[in-house]
């Protein structure tokens, strides 16, 4: 970049600054933040300063090759002086502040200064970020531009360089600059509302930029809510568009390569007639064109960027709208009029805040009249009132010019929306806002639903349901569902709850709106910074292929159960080799087309293997619940039909990605939200356990096809929901399971009596639950009591105490060199036990594998005690039978009766009361490693420091192990040793050279005395402090690890003893009844059934039962039923807890405080009101009295002269605009063309005069009336009439008949000619000549209207509301925003228009202009057109071609020659109805034709 030129001696030294660079909105990375942490955030903070140097450098780079500044090249003196009395140039800078250049010798001498000759541009050398000295630290952006910089070039440098996300909505605020003052309260209102609707909207707010009048106050809004919110993630992005020649203190921020950052000095006191930049703004756009001191430069620019910006598309979640634009006024001056002017020229909408005085006072004053009653006289008494300090300066013409502004601003009332702050229930400016964009929005014309798809669409990007629910979920519109179907998609993927919640109220099912697409579509947008978004891509990228494979929903299956453990089958299993997945339609790249698509059978099932099944709550509770998105699964879950196993499914889920979570803060979020969920799980089954206990023990074990074929009690259990698995009914249903067959009230001792004596069993001592087994007596009775699992563990119970008593009596009585038979049945014992423990290992009911059910089946403490123990048993009898190694086997063997007696611990935990007890034990044996840790470093401490003290170079091992850590052990117990101290010192119990192995080495003596020499005071010393460290502090502190432990366990005891118990007793159930050594004989016949005869493994019934289809889908109901009532019960005792009725009564307080102030500002209305409610009963009264009248007249009742005399009836308030035009005067318009009136020309740098209503008779005086000249230059010059004015020019001219080929006659009759030209039978126009059209008088044109019958599929014809329903050919031309009929001017000789040709083939032109000649004429006269002037018109003839019959060979060959001969020129067959997006004029005659045929409109 090359520098500017270097300034004059003695002008001002310009300072840079540098910038710290925001991330763009292409960077992903942004979002994972969140997730990152602490060290990791200080290698992206290096990365991101060295990120900023970078950007800082492309900044530098990019903007003076693309961003101009513009500067005066040629010194003119000017007569006037500078505030400073400095001479300065004709471009208000003084010769200092110009470039040598432009001082010196110069080409352009002598000539007078010209702005678009001696302004030149140069590349901008202001730009990079400010701060506000004095006024924090808080940094922004600015750039200088010059003011024909095209608007992509400042879009791109705001949303790519400056990384601004696209917004949803823009919000430009116009207004006064000086001497604003609002009402303190009216102005409290605005800024609140302007914030909220920015901030709920992600909107943009443009201003002035200016420390001034409405930019001020915006600011103030701003700076209030960064104070409120106290971060910065809810800042408002609020663009200032300021003239760069006004602003003061402006030489600070010029650098030619950027000021990174640049400090800006507010100095309001010193500005004089120039102005502050303000400091709550957080981007400044400053437009230069090269002078100084003037103002409004960046009128145009704003104005081109706006409508720039209003064009760009934002796409989200597959949905994509336009960028909408509202503009607010507040005051204003002359300048404010001309913005809401071409606001409302271009279709933006406005909201004009009344109160704020001035031009928004004037307007909203007449906005609720009729057009006909804004006259030159009701403004001048308006701006007399409103303007009373500068009503003198308003000139006639200026008055009359602010008129027909006004007058065209009114006309559009769907654009115009006035706040009122308390009245027509207004409160809140955000709302009026959105009514106005929502208004607008309607009143455009659209094909189709498009107008109400669009106003969703725009309600979705700014997450406003309220205004969904208000504005467009109205009787007026019935919505689809398959309408709702994109909506839905974008408002899911977006996180908008409410949205979701809206759309199931109205009719979307999801059912329909969930298919396989759609669910890849979901997946495939999930938030990046989400870990199972990061889990997905790990599979993906695991996948075996060259390619990044695509997503496919058996990946999203692998990831799942991952999550919800190997016990469950795949959701979505993996298709095989050449089987096409299920996907109804490709997944469309950016928009969600999901419509039409059918729902297959939810629970398919299959006899081979597994089909891609559908259902569609399960899936999106999945997909919301992997997001953590607590509201939207909420919503999801309670459509849910399988609630309690869903529930908790959602609860293991998030529990298993919570641990894998690194943030620790989401991490939190995912366990909490899965305690909710198991809290609503344990809701469901009270209320359904409190109906129905058997079938609400039926729901714990009925087989789920929905969530992998897993049942609700398997899925409890992984999840470790101990709160649901410790659920009374959940507990007695296991109770149940214990007892087996047998009446759960039964006495233990009957039971233990009959295992000891099983003929018993027939004489009724124990009872069964089922009355066949009470009524037998024979072996039934017998094997369902031995199947009983508190049967079989009591028998296992009795077989493992003799097995230790055995054990223990061949230990202690019976172990000779050769095994008795006592020890050998111990062997036989032994190896039943270990055969057992083999049978848990492999039994695998679930199908999960070897692998799994390994890591299970070792995951358990006690597994491991059994395997540690059986496999010491080896070891010891691997020495028992070596000879030689006789008594080191007894000693192993005895180590291992050890743990085969803990093993009792484990049958024990089956008690009630010893159970929770040993898991108590259990917890508190982690605190005894913890404290035997500390215990150590004292131990050995102490032990190596004493025994290095007194006793030298002791070299025996186990003497050192014993002086080290055995006597420093046993010293915390008591046993202090004799030789510490001199006064106990004895020679004889220790070795002098420790050559004694029985004895300890003596301590260090005195030779001659065979005294102690070591220092006794240390070594008592350091015994005391030992033992004060180890016996009071140490043991004090295990005592309250104890403590603590047994608090903590202590209340969730019960809850962890009851989880515990279902595997205890799923252990037994899976047993045989035989206890050991017996139960060799079941391993036997089940090694026969699994390995010879292959019979798979299954668990038993009572824990997984499979039901019928229409068993199952009556449980499913029941089940639904009452998580209804649970939900209402839950709303229930929500809205009675003290925080919710304290909420509720001050809502009700502040509704009631704005009831009452809207009253006391609505007493002032009332009157206004009940006169505008008189005085339109009134004019009803004198349109009937003028009916009567005229209905005498024509019978011939009373006299002319006597009958009085009427005032002329007025326009009504809300006619249609399209009937505005004179040639619509007979349907009760006013008569006025409207369009002609336009003060813009079309296509051309013309202004025409402004005339307003009331002056566009002729016969209306209208004095200062004085319209330009315009004839515009045309190619075929020989085929339009002259150009000038001049009388010559014009004498050749006939008007008012047929002058050669140019027919000049009028529908309306004979025209009158003045000075040679015609004037407009329709009035005036504010422009002279014949603009673009060819002739001066009528310019001729012909309408073909071409119809058919709009039919369905079957040939049947539509209709809407009981009427036919037209379809009509249109035609859009480039360049043009609107269809149109395909008709216009013809050439000289002609039948048919020019336009037509060119969309019909050749061949066919003969045949279309017989079908002209057979149609039916529905309008001739006066066009409304904005061509039109005082001395040229457009007048045509509407000729209607309906074909009645679909089969019509002409209509065929018509659709057979339609053909454009320009590819932008689009041609179709429309739906006709009232907002179908044509020219005003043309949908008229539309109107017309579908009258004439009786058809809907």
């Amino acid at each position: 970049m090359e520098p500017s030129a270097p300034t004059k001696a003695g002008s001002k030294q310009e300072e840079g600054f540098g910038a710290q660079p925001t991330w763009g909105t292409d960077l992903g990375p942004v979002l994972n933040l969140q997730r990152s942490s602490s060290s990791l955030c200080k290698k992206r903070g290096l990365q991101f300063l060295l990120d900023s140097s970078e950007k800082q450098k492309s900044l530098s780079s990019w903007i003076p090759e693309n961003i101009k500044k513009k500067e005066c090249v040629y010194f003119v003196e000017s007569p006037k002086l500078s505030d400073a009395g400095k001479v300065v140039c004709a471009c208000g800078y003084t010769r200092e502040q110009h470039l040598e250049e432009a001082i010196g010798p110069h080409a352009f001498q002598g000539q007078e200064w010209d702005p678009k000759r001696h302004i030149q541009e140069r590349p901008t050398d202001a730009f990079g970020d400010i701060v506000f000295t004095g006024l924090g630290q808080k940094m922004g952006k600015y750039v200088r531009v010059s003011q024909d910089t095209p608007s992509n070039m400042i879009y791109q440098l705001m949303t790519q360089h400056w990384g601004l996300d696209v917004p949803n909505l823009l919000i430009s605020v116009t207004g006064g600059a000086k001497n604003f003052n609002m009402k303190p309260r009216l102005k409290n209102v605005f800024r609140r509302g302007l914030v909220k609707v920015a901030q709920t909207t992600g909107a943009w707010i443009v201003t002035g930029g200016s420390h001034t009048g409405v930019m001020k106050q915006v600011g103030k809004a701003v700076r209030d809510s960064s104070l409120s919110s106290g971060h910065d993630d809810g800042d408002v992005v609020t663009i200032g568009i300021a003239t760069w020649g006004v602003v003061h203190n402006r030489e600070g921020l010029v650098h030619p390569e950027g000021s990174f950052p640049a400090e800006y000095v507010m100095d309001e006191e010193g500005q004089g007639h120039l102005t502050c930049l303000d400091n709550n703004h957080s981007h400044f756009i400053l437009v230069d064109d090269g002078t100084h001191g003037r103002y409004g430069i960046e009128i145009p620019l704003r104005t081109r960027l706006e409508k720039f910006m209003s064009e760009q598309t934002k796409e989200r979640g597959g949905v994509a709208i336009k960028i909408p634009i509202v503009c607010v006024v507040l005051q204003g001056g002359p300048g404010t009029l001309l913005t809401i002017y071409n606001a409302i020229t271009h279709g933006t909408p406005c909201v004009v805040v009344e109160g704020s005085g001035r031009v928004a006072d004037v307007i909203a004053q007449v906005a609720s009249l009729p057009i006909s009653e804004i006259t030159v006289s009701l403004i001048q008494q308006k701006l007399a009132v409103f303007f009373q300090e500068l009503f003198e300066t308003f000139t006639e013409g200026r008055i009359v010019e602010w008129t027909k502004k006004i007058q065209d601003i009114v006309r559009r009332r769907q654009l115009l929306t006035i706040f009122r702050e308390g009245k027509d229930g207004q409160q809140d400016v955000d709302v009026a806002i959105l009514q106005a964009l929502l208004k607008a929005s309607r009143s455009h014309d659209h094909f189709g639903h498009e107008n109400w798809d669009h106003q969703l669409k725009l309600a979705v990007a700014w997450n406003r349901v309220d205004m969904a629910r208000s504005e467009i979920f109205t009787d007026e519109r019935q919505w689809k569902p398959a309408e709702l179907h994109p909506i839905m998609a974008a408002a899911l993927i977006s996180n908008k709850p409410e949205f979701v919640k809206l759309f199931l109220e109205n009719g979307l099912r999801l059912k329909d709106f969930v298919t396989c697409d759609t669910l890849l579509y979901l997946y495939e947008n999930l938030d990046p910074a989400c870990l199972f978004w990061a889990k997905l891509q790990k599979v993906l990228a695991e996948e075996p292929a060259t390619a990044r494979p695509p997503l496919r929903m058996h990946h999203v299956a692998q990831v799942l159960r991952e999550l919800l453990g190997d016990s469950t089958q795949p959701l979505y299993p993996r298709p095989r080799p050449g089987e096409r997945p299920h996907l109804l339609l490709p997944v469309p790249h950016v928009k969600l087309n999901v419509q039409g698509a059918s729902l297959r059978t939810l629970y398919k099932h299959a006899s081979s293997h597994d089909i891609f099944t559908i259902d569609p709550i399960r899936d999106l509770l999945i997909w919301a619940i992997v997001q953590n998105r607590r509201e939207l699964a909420e919503i999801i879950w309670a459509q849910a039909q399988d609630c309690t196993a869903a529930a908790l499914a959602c609860s293991k889920i998030l529990k298993e990605l919570s641990k894998e979570e690194e943030d620790t803060d989401t991490s939190e979020e995912m366990l909490a939200l899965a305690d909710e969920y198991e809290l609503r799980a344990i809701g469901v089954f009270t209320e359904c356990y409190r109906k129905d206990e058997e079938r609400a023990q039926q729901l714990l074990v009925r087989v789920s096809e929905a969530w992998g074929k897993t049942t609700c009690l398997q899925l409890a259990l992984e999840a470790k929901d101990m709160k649901f698995v410790s659920h009374g009914g959940i507990q007695a249903f296991l109770t149940k399971v214990w007892w087996g067959e047998l009446c759960v009230d039964t006495g233990l001792w009957r039971v233990i009596l009959c295992m000891l004596a099983f003929p018993l069993l027939a004489t009724g001592l124990v009872s069964f639950r089922e009355r066949r087994l009470q009524a037998e007596r024979g072996l039934a009775r017998v094997r369902a009591f031995f199947n009983a699992p508190v049967v079989v563990f009591h028998l296992n119970t009795l077989s493992y105490f003799s097995f230790l008593c055995l054990f223990a009596y061949v230990l202690m009585v019976d172990f000779q060199p050769t095994p008795s038979w006592c020890e050998r049945v111990v062997y036989l014992w032994l190896f039943s036990l270990f055969c057992e423990e083999l049978r848990q290992l492999f039994y695998d009911p679930s199908g999960c594998g070897l692998r799994k059910m390994a890591v299970l089946y070792f995951s358990d403490f006690w597994n491991k005690l059994d395997v540690a123990a059986i496999l010491l048993f080896v070891a010891g009898l691997a020495c028992r039978l070596t000879p030689a190694a006789l008594y080191p086997g007894r000693v192993v063997l005895s180590l291992d009766f050890t743990m085969f007696c803990l093993r009792l611990m484990h049958i024990f935990t089956i008690s009630k009361t010893l159970g929770p007890k040993i898991i108590i034990v259990k917890r508190m044996m982690k605190d005894v490693f913890f404290f035997l840790f500390l215990l150590a470093v004292w131990v050995v401490s102490f032990g190596v420091a004493e025994q290095a003290i007194l006793i030298h170079n002791e070299s025996r091992v186990d003497w050192i192990f014993r002086g080290v850590v055995y006597q420093s052990y046993l010293t915390i117990f008591g046993q202090i040793p004799t030789y510490i101290d001199s006064v106990e010192f004895s020679p004889d119990h220790c070795s002098p050279n420790g050559t004694d192995p029985y004895k300890p080495k003596c301590p260090e003596r005195d030779a001659a005395r065979h005294q102690p020499v070591f220092p006794e005071w240390l070594t008592i010393l350091l015994f005391c402090l030992y033992l004060l460290f180890t016996n009071i502090l140490l043991l004090n502190l295990l005592i309250a690890m104890f403590n603590y432990t047994f608090q903590q366990v202590q209340e969730h005891t019960d809850q962890i003893w009851k989880f515990q118990r279902h595997d205890f007793i799923e252990e037994y159930q899976s047993r045989s009844p035989a206890p050991p050594p017996f139960i060799l004989l079941s391993h036997l016949q089940l090694f026969i059934k699994r390995l010879v005869l292959k019979i798979p493994a299954k668990r038993h019934r009572q824990l997984r039962n499979k039901l019928e289809e229409k068993e199952e889908a009556a449980l499913l109901s029941w089940e639904t039923y009452l998580k209804e009532n649970y939900l209402q019960s839950l709303q229930s005792q929500q809205r009675q807890r003290p925080e919710h009725r304290i909420q509720h009564i001050s809502d009700r307080v502040d509704s009631m405080a704005d009831v009452l102030q809207m009253d006391r500002l609505k007493q002032p209305g009332s009157v206004e009101q009940r006169l505008a409610s008189l005085e339109v009963q009134v004019a009803q009264t004198a349109s009937a009295v003028r009916w009567i009248v005229e209905a005498l007249r024509g019978s011939g009742l009373g006299s002319k002269e006597g009958a009085p005399t009427l005032a002329p009836q007025k326009a009504s308030e809300g006619q249609d605009p399209a009937l505005s035009g004179g040639w619509q005067a007979e349907d009760g318009g006013d008569g006025h063309h409207v369009n002609a009136r336009h003060l813009l020309y079309p296509d051309a740098l013309v202004t025409r005069f402004p005339v307003p209503d009331e002056k566009v008779p002729w016969e209306m005086e209208f004095l200062i009336y004085d319209p330009p000249f315009y004839t515009a230059d045309r190619k075929d010059k020989a085929l339009v009439d002259p150009t000038g004015d001049t009388p010559e020019s014009l004498s050749r001219i006939s008007y008012n008949a047929v002058d050669g080929p140019t027919d000049r006659r009028s529908f309306h009759g004979s025209y009158a000619v003045q000075d040679g030209l015609p004037l407009n039978p329709m009035g005036r126009t504010g422009l002279r000549g014949r603009g673009a059209l060819s002739f001066f008088g009528p310019n001729h044109t012909l309408q073909p209207v071409v119809t058919r019958w709009k039919r369905n599929q079957d040939g049947a014809i539509c209709r809407k509301s009981v009427r036919k329903v037209l379809d009509v050919l249109v035609v859009k031309h480039p360049r043009s925003e609107h269809w149109a009929l395909p008709g216009g001017s013809r050439e000289p000789g002609e039948t048919l228009p020019r336009k037509l040709k060119q969309v019909l083939q050749r061949e066919f032109w003969p045949a279309f202009e017989s079908l002209l000649a057979r149609g039916k004429e529905v309008y001739t006269g006066y066009m409304d057109d904005a061509r039109n002037t005082d001395n040229a018109w457009i007048e045509t003839v509407a000729i209607s071609v309906h074909f009645p019959d679909q089969s019509d060979v002409e209509l065929n060959k018509l659709n057979m020659h339609l053909l454009a001969q320009d590819p932008e020129t689009s041609i179709r067959w429309q739906v006709v109805d009232k907002r179908i997006p044509l020219y005003a004029s043309h949908k008229a005659i539309l109107q017309k034709v579908a009258t004439l045929f009786g058809a809907y409109y």
